[in-house]
C-alpha cells in the first residue's frame, strides 16, 4: 500500500577501479490505486530484479512542489526538503521549506518546521540534506544545500524537537563549494559534498557544459580546518551517503549511471573501491541503518524530466541495492510508475516496513513493503 504524501556514457578516467554488473529478470511494472492501474514499460535489463509494490490509497498532502530529498532518523522521523528551484526543471513560486514526517504515527502528517525570525527565507531554496546526530549529547544537527540566487552554499541548524523548529547556526560557503548538489555530515560542521557541475554562471552551467558532456563534477571533503576535493571525474556527482559502520561513501553518477563506492581514510580522503551499474539516471542515496542496503530515487527517463509535459509526464522508479560490498550485488527494481501516480522521483528512504518516496517537483508517497 501507498500513500501519497506530498543509456550511460564512457567510465569517467581514475573515477573507479572496478565496475560491478549484478544479475537477473524483467518486463512490465503494475502501479496501482484503488480507481486506476497504470502500465510502466521498462526497457529489458539483465542487471535488474523487479519487484512489485500496489498503491491501494493515495492521500494528497503535499502540494505540487516537491520533495526533493529525504532522510530518516533511526526513530523513524522523516525530514524533507520542499520548493527546489533548479535551472531547467520545473518549480513553483513557493518559498523553500523543510517538513518532518513521524513514519511511526499512522495520520502521516507532515509538520512544517519553523525557521528562525533571523533566516532569509525568502532566498531559501532548499537541495540535499543530511542529519548528524551527536553521539555526546545526540543534539540532532541538520546540514542543507541551498541555492540562494543559483548560488551555493550549506545551512546548518540544530533541530529542537519540542516545538518542531530549527535554530540556524551559520552559513557555509567556500571557493570548493560552487555547485553543490547533496552533502552528507560526518560530524557537527564536517561534510563530504557533490559538486554536480563544474561551471556555477547559469547559462554555462545549463546549456554549455551539457552539451560539452565532459566528465569534471566531483567530491569535496569540508571541515573548518580542511577543504579539499578528493575525489573527481564524475558527468553528474549527485546523491552521497555514507554506511553505517562509517567508513564507506557511496556517490551516484546519475549521467554515467553508476553508483560509486569510496573507502575513507584517516585524513578524509576517498580511495575508489567500486562503481556498480544501475542502468538508470539515479540521484539520492539513502541507506538502510541496520542492513546497509541501498536505496536510490530514479528517473528512467531524463529527457521528460528535462523537456516537461504533464500530458506525457516523467515517470519514477525506486531501486534496492543488496549486499554493495560483494562481487555480485543485487539491483532490485521495487517500484516503477509512468507519471501517472508520482512524476520525477529523486529519492527513497525506508523505516520499519515503510518506503518513503520523494520527487523533484511533485508529491510524495508512502508506500507498505511487501
Amino acid at each position: 500500500m501507498c500513500v501519497r504524501v506530498a543509456g550511460g556514457g564512457p567510465s569517467p578516467p581514475g573515477s573507479s577501479s572496478k565496475t560491478t554488473s549484478p544479475t537477473v529478470l524483467h518486463s512490465k511494472i503494475w502501479v496501482s490505486n484503488s480507481r486506476t492501474k497504470y502500465s510502466c514499460d521498462k526497457k529489458k535489463n539483465k542487471n535488474k530484479h523487479l519487484g512489485h509494490i500496489t498503491i491501494n490509497h493515495v492521500t494528497i498532502v503535499f502540494a505540487d512542489y516537491g520533495s526533493e530529498d529525504i532522510t530518516i532518523l533511526e526513530d523513524g522521523l522523516a525530514f524533507i526538503t520542499t520548493g527546489l528551484k533548479y535551472p531547467g526543471l520545473p518549480s513553483s513560486d513557493v518559498t523553500g521549506k523543510i517538513f518532518s514526517l513521524d513514519l511511526q504515527d499512522s495520520r502521516l502528517k507532515p509538520v512544517e518546521l519553523r525557521m528562525p525570525r533571523n533566516f532569509d527565507l525568502e532566498s531559501f531554496n532548499p537541495h540535499g540534506l543530511s542529519v548528524y546526530v551527536d553521539p555526546s549529547d545526540d543534539t540532532i544537527y541538520l546540514f542543507v544545500v541551498s541555492h540562494p540566487r543559483h548560488n551555493s552554499q550549506v545551512e546548518l541548524f540544530r533541530f529542537v524537537e519540542d516545538d518542531h523548529s530549527l535554530v540556524h547556526l551559520k552559513t557555509i560557503k567556500h571557493d570548493l563549494l560552487y555547485s553543490v548538489n547533496d552533502i552528507v555530515a560526518v560530524g557537527v560542521d564536517s561534510f563530504y559534498a557533490t559538486n554536480d557541475h563544474y561551471f556555477s554562471h547559469k547559462i554555462l552551467k545549463g546549456f554549455v557544459e551539457p552539451f560539452l558532456a565532459q566528465p569534471w563534477a566531483n567530491v569535496v571533503y569540508y571541515s573548518p580546518e580542511d577543504v579539499k576535493v578528493v575525489s573527481q571525474g564524475y558527468y553528474f556527482a549527485n546523491g552521497i551517503n555514507i554506511s553505517p559502520d562509517k567508513r564507506h561513501i557511496y556517490m551516484v553518477d546519475t549521467f554515467d549511471q553508476n553508483v560509486h563506492v569510496f573507502e575513507r581514510k584517516d585524513d578524509n580522503t576517498l580511495v575508489s573501491v567500486k562503481s556498480v551499474d544501475v542502468d538508470s539516471l539515479c540521484d539520492n542515496v539513502e541507506v538502510d541503518p541496520e542492513t546497509g542496503d541501498l536505496w536510490l530515487g530514479c528517473h528512467p527517463n531524463g529527457w521528460k524530466v528535462l523537456m516537461f509535459d504533464p500530458k506525457d509526464p516523467p515517470g519514477s522508479e525506486v531501486l534496492h541495492i543488496q549486499n554493495i560490498h560483494s562481487d555480485q550485488p543485487v539491483v532490485k527494481q521495487v517500484f516503477a510508475d509512468n507519471g501517472q501516480v508520482i512524476m520525477g522521483s529523486s529519492v527513497a528512504a525506508t523505516h520499519a516496513g515503510k518506503l518513503l518516496i520523494g520527487t523533484v517537483f511533485h508529491k510524495a508517497l508512502v508506500c507498505d513493503l511487501e
